[in-house]
């Protein structure tokens, strides 16, 4: 059997992707979703079921269907939650939320378009002719798609410091995915925590740990020591940015930016009137300019945009008052045994001055990987194939405007997509749920454009 589209990946670009293409497509059709984790569609980031585990957009903005965006709203309703003002659902109810709109899609039996869900890693991809891409799936079968939508996501990001310089008999207690929440109830109550990296997943972590009766010390390191901002209570009226009338340098938008703050702007307002600019602005820079920028403003651009809901700051802002948690800006340089425990020393950021601690555990919050390739064989056997080709700045898979991927020449691949994340250097800003779910739209209609240009070379031939 040859499917009309194969989904690669089970996250929520997956998802999106597939409820987009329930909808489009008719019931001569066939999909296959290709992936081997049973909470499909929720992903790491909407798997959790701790209460305090919240979205970081407003259920407002959250529904799956740009064309209904009081869906999310409704569902919450529906189920007894009182969404009132910004209110700001716990992510595992998202993740309950997405499942229910993609069963009652499949429930319809009659008119829809044939859904296999194939419980298997793809190891690897082959284009043996023109119209066809060929799977090789890890439990020894092979699939055939006409179409293909990438949507595999990204990894967690390696510790800042080489595995091989840590003692082996120490890696019993580094926990390398903190999502795996197991480890939590290893963590006796007075231990004391590092965590690396000091962006959302560190947040969650620490409060994961204290709903878990910890009261140890809680050390913080990343390489500039910058904690999300909270969304405000009242929420700001957007704020339409200035950008320089010509050119495009980091230094003169950020200029112009703190130019409009001091003159009045909110800057939450000034953030969220750019959110609407972002995609298009980051294809105005050249290379230069977005390396300058990952470079000099990543990680002020991470803690503005990315805030935290304002229930989680009000739990996390007291636990910094009182140096439960201490936030250190500096680069580990070696991880040691000492008194039994883990002894970390770092060299604090700008100064040559170093500093230790001994703490009980070291937990790895450093984020996601960018690149989304050393986390999947696939995708390195299928850039080495030169199935696929790279962003230059190692951003992602490289993607076209319509997200089709792009050969390591430029020549792009007509029916093989990337949707989400492995799209960030086409796009910058798809990682959120409001840019994701409006390119698995695109996507979709893009596909099913396709399919329907074939059915009508179909008919020609056999008239």
């Amino acid at each position: 059997m040859i499917y009309d589209v194969a989904v690669v990946g089970s996250g929520f670009s997956a998802i999106a992707l597939t409820i987009n293409l329930l909808r489009q497509l008719g019931p001569e059709r066939s999909i296959a979703i290709i992936g081997d984790d049973p909470g499909f569609g929720r992903g790491t980031a909407y798997r959790s079921e701790f209460y305090l585990h919240r979205l970081n957009v407003p259920a407002a903005r959250m529904s799956a269907f740009p064309d209904e965006p009081d869906d999310f709203l409704d569902w919450l309703k529906e189920k007894g939650r009182k969404p009132v003002g910004d209110y700001f659902a716990a992510r595992g109810d998202y993740g309950l939320y997405l499942r229910d709109r993609l069963a009652s899609l499949l429930r319809r039996r009659d008119d829809r378009v044939a859904v296999d869900f194939i419980k298997a890693k793809a190891t690897a991809c082959m284009m043996p002719g023109d119209t066809d891409v060929e799977f090789h799936l890890d439990n020894d079968t092979v699939l055939r798609a006409r179409n293909v939508a990438l949507c595999l996501g990204v990894g967690n990001a390696e510790m800042p410091i080489a595995s091989d310089l840590v003692p082996e008999r120490m890696q019993r207690r580094i926990v390398q995915n903190p999502w795996r929440l197991g480890w939590l109830s290893s963590v006796k109550p007075d231990d004391d925590i590092c965590i690396l990296g000091s962006g959302l997943t560190m947040v969650d972590q620490v409060l994961s740990l204290r709903s878990h009766g910890h009261r140890g010390k809680i050390h913080v390191i990343s390489r500039r020591g910058l904690v999300p901002h909270p969304h405000s209570t009242i929420k700001p009226e957007p704020v339409e940015p200035r950008l320089p009338a010509t050119g495009r340098e980091i230094s003169d938008i950020l200029a112009g930016f703190r130019l409009q703050v001091r003159e009045g702007a909110d800057w939450r307002g000034l953030m969220d009137g750019l959110r609407h600019r972002t995609q298009q602005l980051w294809q105005e820079l050249n290379d230069a300019q977005r390396s300058r920028f990952m470079r000099h403003a990543l990680a002020w651009w991470n803690i503005h945009r990315h805030r935290l809901a304002p229930p989680v700051w009000s739990r996390f802002k007291p636990l910094i008052d009182a140096g439960t948690v201490t936030v250190h800006a500096g680069f580990i340089r070696e991880i040691a045994e000492a008194d039994g425990g883990i002894g970390i020393r770092f060299r604090k950021r700008g100064t040559s001055e170093m500093q230790e601690i001994a703490v009980d555990w070291i937990v790895n919050c450093t984020g996601m990987e960018r690149a989304g390739i050393a986390h999947s064989p696939l995708l390195q056997q299928m850039c080495e194939a030169s199935v696929i080709g790279m962003d230059r700045l190692g951003l992602g898979v490289s993607v076209d405007a319509r997200s089709r991927i792009c050969c390591p020449d430029g020549t792009v691949r007509q029916r093989l997509y990337a949707v989400g994340a492995l799209t960030a250097g086409q796009f910058w800003e798809i990682t959120a749920v409001p840019d994701i779910r409006n390119q698995a739209k695109k996507v979709a209609e893009e596909i099913a454009g396709e399919l329907a240009g074939d059915a009508e070379i179909g008919r020609r031939q056999s008239a």
